[in-house]
């Protein structure tokens, strides 16, 4: 099973007491404990409705597997015995990868969301396959040595700015990385003898997001990346991702705000992602390229930049009004260098998109930056990994 391709929610359910669901209630605790953080037998007891000893066989059956670990509880005071704290097990990791035109960022993340590594390589060219693959099968073999042996490698998960056939494993189209019709999941398999995956970059971090971040909890929202490589988009409707006929629903980047405008790779003119662009606001303060991290000071440090970002605010006001009309989300989530923007004025862009929303539903709407910042993606690759482990922790080999 692959999170990219099944309509599944992605909270842990509720059990079932039925024997024959004996995998269904490991991957109902193991998903908790991944999305939630570290819970008692108590916690796990009144959320999953099953009971003690049967809350105390899952948990030692993800014991014995490796993938969950029990330590005392704090003392809280209370007469009686202590419920102990169960864990999912952190040195259980998923490599992440994520190409980009300046750079390719690559981390190492645990379950229950711990992050071990995370470094960003600068290129000094947009990078080809055969490039990633060279880059991130030296760096991985580094990781290697410096996790130990306790690290359990499952898999490792790209995600791509483009289009993404997660199914075949193969990326249709990323323009601004000049591939098409490429392969990944067997050259990056060849080179470091892992499973891997392949998803849309927005794609994960929506999902991300909306599993640690802001939109915890948010089961209708929209959410806007934006990049070197433009602006991607993801859509949680009624908890499920929307995907569309062939998993490449959500192209947001590609919204008409400007019919004169610049022409895109796409061939159209004035996409969103021509008119709100990165490279674009760059260019006022005298940069090439930025650091995910460096994008707030490098605008808020230039006053003549004052200018481009309240132009390019005005211009993703009109397309998230137009968001709010086609999605009626309960909450926007901006990402990258959109977060960045959102928080030079955010009451310019909040104000705009009252005005430009269809009446009635704008109001509601909370606009809201991507709280995982630089770790977003990596997130997100990781949960593309654990998906089948967290649905089948029985039935997973790694």
């Amino acid at each position: 099973m692959v999170l990219e391709n099944v309509p599944r929610r992605l909270s842990a359910g509720v059990g079932n007491s039925n024997d024959q669901t004996r995998r269904h209630n490991l991957s109902t605790i193991l998903t908790l404990l991944h999305h939630n953080g570290a819970q008692t037998r108590a916690q796990l007891t009144g959320l999953t409705v099953l009971n003690r000893s049967t809350i105390g066989a899952l948990v030692a059956e993800l014991s014995d597997r490796g993938l969950a670990y029990e330590t005392e509880p704090f003392d809280s005071g209370r007469v009686g015995r202590p419920s102990p704290v169960v864990h999912a097990n952190e040195d259980v990791v998923a490599i992440t990868v994520n190409p980009d035109v300046d750079a390719i960022t690559i981390g190492v993340v645990g379950l229950g969301g711990a992050l071990h590594r995370l470094e960003r390589h600068e290129l000094s060219a947009v990078p080809t396959v055969a490039d990633a693959v060279a880059l991130v099968g030296s760096v991985v073999g580094a990781f290697r040595t410096e996790l130990g042996a306790s690290v359990r490698i499952v898999g490792v998960g790209i995600a791509v700015p483009g289009l993404v056939n997660s199914r075949e494993g193969v990326v249709a189209l990323a323009p601004h990385l000049g591939w098409h019709d490429e392969p990944l999941v067997e050259p990056f398999a060849d080179a470091l003898g892992l499973p891997v995956r392949v998803g849309n970059d927005a794609a994960l971090a929506t999902i991300a997001e909306s599993l640690f971040g802001a939109g915890r909890g948010v089961t209708d929202l929209v959410y806007l990346n934006g990049s070197a490589s433009g602006i991607g988009g993801g859509v949680l409707s009624g908890g499920v991702m929307l995907r569309g006929t062939q998993g490449y629903a959500a192209e947001l980047g590609h919204t008409l705000v400007n019919s004169s405008g610049i022409q895109c790779h796409c061939g159209k003119r004035g996409c969103l992602e021509t008119e709100v662009n990165l490279g674009r606001l760059l260019a006022v303060v005298g940069r090439e390229t930025s650091g995910p991290d460096e994008i707030d000071a490098l605008i808020a440090g230039v006053p003549d930049a004052r200018r481009e970002i309240e132009r390019q605010l005005d211009v993703l006001a009109l397309a998230i009004g137009t968001f709010v009309s086609i999605f009626n989300p309960e909450s926007i989530v901006l990402g990258g260098f959109l977060g960045s923007l959102f928080e030079a004025d955010p009451d310019r862009l909040r104000a705009a998109v009252d005005a430009l929303s269809f009446t009635g539903l704008s109001h509601p709407v909370r606009l809201e930056r991507a709280q995982l910042r630089s770790r977003l993606l990596t997130t997100g690759a990781a949960e593309l990994v654990f998906a089948d482990l967290l649905a089948d922790p029985a039935g997973t080999v790694f």
